[in-house]
């Protein structure tokens, strides 16, 4: 802030990012909870489920691939293990953090929300053009990175 209380650039540069970013995250997880209820799961149940069936992962494996807490993530594999869809493997690198891995009903879940995802990527494909959405997406890595590199210090 400046002496007489309005934000400088770069602040106010920061908080309009910070709130686009939110909004849009909002607004892909209510988009992610619709879609997820069609298999009876939750977007976080969803996006964990298919983050291990890329391929058998630690829950602090998940929760670094997601951004968020280890905590979390435990709460939620807990959850997707009860419900059937998801199981624990031994982990031959690692006696304690065992490998989270989806059942057969778990691909199965997974499968439901396709189209509708799909669908979803196609029509903003079509609105925005690959051009403006790899552009997009470059410059959210970039600014991600940024705020990693600025925590680091």
């Amino acid at each position: 802030m400046t002496v007489d209380g309005t934000p400088r650039p770069a602040e106010s540069l920061l908080g309009e990012a910070s709130l686009a970013v939110a909004r849009l995250h909002a607004r892909l997880l209510s988009a992610h909870e619709r879609m997820a209820r069609t298999s009876g799961l939750t977007a976080a149940r969803w996006q964990v489920l298919g983050t291990v069936a890329e391929g058998p992962r630690t829950v602090s494996d998940v929760a670094r691939h997601l951004g968020t807490r280890r905590q979390s993530v435990q709460r939620i594999a807990d959850a997707l293990v009860d419900a059937g869809v998801a199981e624990y493997r031994p982990n031959p690198a690692h006696s304690r953090a065992r490998l989270l891995t989806p059942t057969e009903a778990g691909h199965e879940a997974l499968r439901g929300p396709d189209p509708q995802r799909a669908r979803m990527a196609e029509a903003l494909l079509t609105e925005l053009g690959e051009d403006e959405l790899r552009q997009t997406l470059d410059h959210l890595h970039t600014l991600s990175e940024a705020v990693d590199r600025w925590e680091e210090r």
